[in-house]
C-alpha cells in the first residue's frame, strides 16, 4: 500500500498539488479535505468570476511592489514554477488563455469555470479522493512518524474518524482570524497575526461619494505620514476609493491600517508622474488657450469632467468664472489640489467577494526551497496560509500555483 497524504483545503494550492502529485505518483494514496460543500470556491469568484489567474508580471517594478509579504519565498518559487509555466499548463489541458493590456492573464473564454473544471477533472483523473464538510479540528505529530488529524463534528452531528497521514499539506488558505488556524495549535508554529490585506477605504466625503463610478485611469494614492504608495486606476464609489491603486495601497499598508483601527489620512495624486512645475505649465497652457471659456468646461483629458468640477470646489474656485479670471494663486491652488488632495479613511471595505490576508505560518519556520516544516518532517505549507500575500492582478494565484507544485516536488524527490 502507498503512502497517505493528506491535504487540508480544497483551495487552488491545495488542488494544483494534488494533481501533480497523483499524476507523477499513483501509487500515493491522496485525500483532500475541505470544510465546504464544494472545491475552489474562491477560485470561481476571483477576477469578477472571469478568474484572474496569473499575471505577465511584465509591468511589475519589483518582486517586492507586487508580494509586500513572501518576496524572497516568491523570488524562489517562481524560479521552480513560473508565470509562463502557469500559462503553458492550462493551454495544454486544453484552457487557452488571453493577455490583458493590463498584464493580467485570463481563460479565453472569460469562465472560471473552466480553470475549475480543469483542476477537479485533472484530481479525479489522478485518483484523487476529495472529501467535503471535512472541518479540520486539530493536526498532531505522531510519535513515530506522519501525522493524525481529527475533524469537527458536521452541523447534523455527524463524526468524521481521524485520519492518518505520511505527509500533510495545509493549504487552508488566508484566514481573517487567529482563531482561524487554531487546528495547527499542536504542532507549536510560530505564526504571525492574520490581518486583512486587500480592501477599499471608506471615506466620509459626501461630495466625493456623489461622484460614484467616475474612473480615473492612473492616479496615486499615499498613507500619510509613511512612504507607502499605490498607483494606477482608482474608482469613486458610494462608499470611498476602490480600484487598483487603492488595492495596492491597501496591501502595503495592511499591518498599519489594521494597527490603526483602519482609520487614517490617505492623500489622492491625481496626476503622478509630473512634478508641480509640470502641473502648473499644464494648467497655463490650458487656461491660456481658451481664456473666454468658462473654467468648468475645461479641464486635463487625463481627469473625468465631474471629477473637475469637484477638485475645483477643493481649491476655491468657481466654475462659472472664465479661464482668465483664474490668475497665478487660483493655478497655485488647483496644482496643490491636483498633487495632494487629502482624505480621512474612516474603515474598510471587502473587495468585491475576494478575501485576502497577511500573516498566517511565520516563513522563519518553514525551508524556503521545499516549503517544509522545519520542526516537522513531512508537514508542508502552501498558499495563504503562509506569510505571503500579493497586490491585486492574478498575482495571488501564481503564488498558489507555484507553491503547490514547489511542495509536490518535494514530496516526490523522498520517494524516488
Amino acid at each position: 500500500m502507498g503512502k497517505r497524504v493528506a491535504i487540508i483545503g480544497a483551495g487552488a494550492a491545495g488542488c494544483f498539488c494534488a494533481v501533480n502529485l497523483g499524476r507523477k505518483a499513483p501509487e500515493l494514496e491522496i485525500h483532500v479535505f475541505e470544510a465546504g460543500p464544494k472545491v475552489l470556491a474562491k477560485v470561481a469568484i476571483t477576477g469578477g468570476g472571469r478568474c484572474n489567474l496569473t499575471n505577465s508580471f511584465a509591468a511589475a517594478r519589483s518582486l517586492g511592489k507586487v508580494y509586500p509579504r513572501g518576496e524572497r519565498l516568491m523570488s524562489r518559487a517562481l524560479k521552480a514554477w513560473s508565470q509562463n509555466d502557469t500559462w503553458e499548463w492550462f493551454e495544454n489541458e486544453g484552457v487557452p488563455l488571453v493577455l490583458q493590456d493590463d498584464q493580467c492573464v485570463f481563460p479565453q473564454s472569460q469562465d472560471a469555470m473552466d480553470i475549475v473544471g480543469t483542476l477537479v477533472r485533472g484530481m479525479r483523473q489522478a485518483g484523487v479522493n476529495i472529501n467535503y464538510g471535512a472541518r479540520v479540528e486539530s493536526i498532531e505529530a505522531q510519535s513515530d512518524g506522519g501525522y493524525s488529524i481529527s475533524f469537527t463534528k458536521s452541523p447534523s452531528g455527524v463524526q468524521r474518524s481521524p485520519f492518518t497521514a505520511d505527509y500533510v499539506i495545509v493549504t487552508t488558505g488566508g484566514s481573517p482570524r487567529s482563531e482561524g488556524l487554531s487546528f495547527l495549535s499542536p504542532l507549536g508554529l510560530e505564526m504571525v497575526d492574520p490581518v486583512p490585506s486587500l480592501f477599499t477605504f471608506n471615506v466620509p466625503d459626501k461630495d466625493l461619494r456623489a461622484l460614484m463610478g467616475t474612473v480615473v485611469e492612473n492616479a496615486a494614492v499615499s498613507l500619510c505620514g509613511t512612504k507607502l504608495c499605490g498607483e494606477g486606476p482608482l474608482l469613486i464609489t458610494h462608499w470611498g476609493l476602490s480600484g487598483p491603486a487603492a488595492l495596492k495601497l491597501s496591501s502595503y499598508g495592511a499591518r498599519i491600517l489594521a494597527e490603526h483601527s483602519y482609520r487614517a489620512e490617505i492623500s489622492v495624486n491625481w496626476m503622478p508622474g509630473k512634478n508641480d512645475q509640470d502641473i502648473r505649465g499644464m494648467l497655463s497652457k490650458l487656461l491660456g488657450d481658451s481664456p473666454q471659456k468658462m473654467l468648468s468646461g475645461v479641464h486635463p483629458a487625463e481627469l473625468p469632467s465631474r471629477l473637475w468640477g469637484y477638485l475645483l470646489d477643493r481649491s476655491g474656485l468657481r466654475g462659472d468664472i472664465r479661464c482668465a479670471e483664474v490668475g497665478k494663486k487660483g493655478i497655485n491652488r488647483l496644482v496643490e489640489t491636483l498633487m495632494n488632495s487629502g482624505f480621512r479613511m474612516d474603515g474598510k471595505s471587502r473587495f468585491r467577494e475576494e478575501f485576502v490576508t497577511c500573516g498566517g505560518v511565520a516563513l522563519s519556520g518553514i525551508s524556503l526551497n521545499t516549503l517544509e516544516s522545519k520542526k516537522h518532517p513531512g508537514l508542508y505549507f502552501a498558499g495563504e496560509v503562509l506569510d505571503v500575500d500579493a497586490i491585486t492582478g492574478g498575482f495571488n494565484l501564481q503564488a498558489a500555483w507555484s507553491m503547490g507544485y514547489i511542495v509536490a516536488e518535494s514530496i516526490l524527490s523522498t520517494l524516488f
